[in-house]
């Protein structure tokens, strides 16, 4: 099901619920995504200033994909950047 998020906090019920519809313990979760407990309880309550890439792998590893959707006019933009990016990945 897709939701809109508009705030950090929630996400962070989006996170919880999902934790505990799979009657995942958070420090259970923490020990398999490589993060701490206090982590995961800041992303649950809603912290706003939590690190995006902490945030994304605890998603992934509570099976919640992340997609954006973004205005028509960007798309070209955003293809330039990504083979200007991979050129350089690949130099």
């Amino acid at each position: 099901m897709k939701i809109d998020i508009l705030h950090p906090a929630e996400l962070g019920l989006l996170a919880r619920a999902v934790r505990r519809s799979s009657k995942v313990r958070i420090d259970d979760l923490a020990a398999t995504a490589g993060l701490s407990k206090q982590f995961v309880s800041d992303v649950e309550r809603g912290k706003p200033t939590v690190q995006l890439g902490r945030v994304l792998r605890l998603l992934q590893e509570l099976g919640v994909s992340v997609s954006l959707d973004i205005p028509q006019e960007a798309l070209a933009e955003l293809h330039k950047l990504q083979a200007k990016a991979n050129a350089a990945f690949h130099a």
